[in-house]
């Protein structure tokens, strides 16, 4: 815990000469990654569980979802900017610590009783703002820290603790600490931050600094947004110039938009129309981990056995018949194992996309690109949650589920032409 960044990059440039060997500034991301993700994965039960209590109009507690995922879509291309010039290891921690303050405002807040719908909607805000920069300098930073063959394997380590903390450990105990304290999962978390952060301040130096885009001698604020414009638009251009990266960012975007629009009300159908209780909530995103771990474990083998685009395809249709089948879900245990499903196939196609990525775009664009992919992919995600609360209001709680089965399906059978021609390009 103790290493320097200094000596933290000598042990990787020692390490990076034994094969099929995963660094130990890697290992030091995957744990910072593990413990903060047990923090989110409580908030990820006791904040929708908090809304509940405060209000149950479905477009309030859609709203309070879309507020995390709206930064994806205002600040990503700016972000991956950021990420290409700073140092991403610095990026990392700077944006754990801002999340540990936040979290740690809100449940004092609710302590004090004091929050309510707009200071969730807020500190969502602040959260996603800092998970924007996080994410992007997370992915980026990996291809310095790990060889270019290992990183479906170390893209699935990071999978399997991600979902352990976030679907697996973390829901049952915010259920737990909701029911004894509704301040405590958010306090949890704050804590989880805070030692993640301290964790990622040891990480070496990424030595991308220096691309232009400080202020020196009489550089004017217009020279600096006009050097912005252009740096985002290098990574825009890269992006729309690969034909398998774009399709795969705009079938991300529709997925991750479906998905918003069942899951920004999934806990109204789970409480209110399938009666799993509060305790029984928790266990739902526990069933989706079994299925996510086992992915996670499984699915680089999977993929270098049928090949990227193949697991693409099949994951993409598993979204559409996975969203019927918990729209049509008759109890909460059937619910269970559909969800476990979704885990399995989230999991393949994160997999797939973030090595995809890692492997075949420039060093020195991948912030950019990856900002640009994830606008794209993230950023149809608030729209997706607002528009969740409208459609159960007008058509019941099943109803976001089964119009994003359609939409999923649609999509697919329109993208399949595209994806079988950009079989040539997939290999970098």
């Amino acid at each position: 815990m103790g290493q320097t960044a200094a000596e933290a990059g000598k042990a990787d440039r020692a390490e990076k000469a034994q094969p099929n060997k995963l660094t130990s500034s890697y290992w030091r991301v995957w744990w910072a990654n593990t413990i903060s993700s047990v923090g989110d994965g409580t908030v990820v039960t006791a904040m929708p569980l908090l809304a509940v209590t405060l209000t149950r109009d479905p477009r309030l507690i859609a709203a309070v979802s879309a507020a995390f995922y709206l930064p994806w879509l205002l600040f990503s291309l700016p972000a991956g900017v950021w990420v290409d010039r700073y140092d991403r290891a610095k990026l990392m921690w700077c944006a754990q610590a801002v999340q540990a303050a936040v979290v740690a405002l809100i449940a004092i807040l609710i302590a004090l009783h004091a929050a309510d719908v707009a200071v969730l909607f807020a500190g969502g805000l602040l959260l996603g703002s800092a998970e924007v920069i996080f994410s992007n300098a997370a992915q980026s930073v990996l291809p310095q820290l790990v060889p270019a063959e290992l990183l479906p394997k170390a893209n699935g380590n990071l999978q399997v603790s991600l979902t352990v903390g976030e679907t697996f450990v973390g829901p049952p105990v915010g259920s737990v600490l909701f029911a004894a304290a509704r301040a405590l999962p958010f306090g949890l978390d704050a804590g989880s931050f805070a030692v993640s952060a301290a964790l990622l301040r040891g990480l070496p130096r990424n030595g991308l600094t220096g691309n232009g885009l400080t202020a020196d001698g009489g550089t004017s604020t217009g020279e600096l947004q006009g050097r912005m414009a252009a740096r985002i638009a290098e990574g825009l251009r890269w992006l729309f110039g690969h034909r398998l990266l774009r399709v795969v960012a705009v079938l991300l975007g529709v997925s991750n938009f479906a998905n918003q629009l069942g899951q920004a009300t999934l806990v109204l159908l789970a409480t209110q129309t399938l009666h799993s209780g509060v305790g029984g909530y928790g266990l739902l995103w526990t069933a989706s981990a079994v299925g996510s771990i086992i992915g996670g474990l499984t699915n680089p083998a999977v993929t270098r056995r049928i090949g990227m685009l193949p697991s693409l395809i099949i994951a993409m249709a598993a979204f559409t018949a996975v969203f019927a089948g918990i729209g049509l879900s008759p109890n909460a245990i059937v619910l269970g194992i559909i969800m476990a499903c979704d885990g399995y196939f989230v999991t393949m196609w994160n997999v797939v996309t973030i090595s995809l990525r890692q492997q075949i775009v420039p060093t020195e664009l991948l912030g950019r690109v990856n900002s640009a992919y994830r606008m794209i992919g993230w950023g149809l995600m608030p729209l997706g949650a607002a528009a969740s609360g409208f459609v159960a209001r007008a058509g019941g709680l099943r109803a976001p589920y089964l119009a994003a089965a359609v939409i999923c399906g649609l999509t697919l059978a329109a993208a399949l032409p595209l994806l079988l021609r950009s079989r040539p390009q997939q290999t970098p």
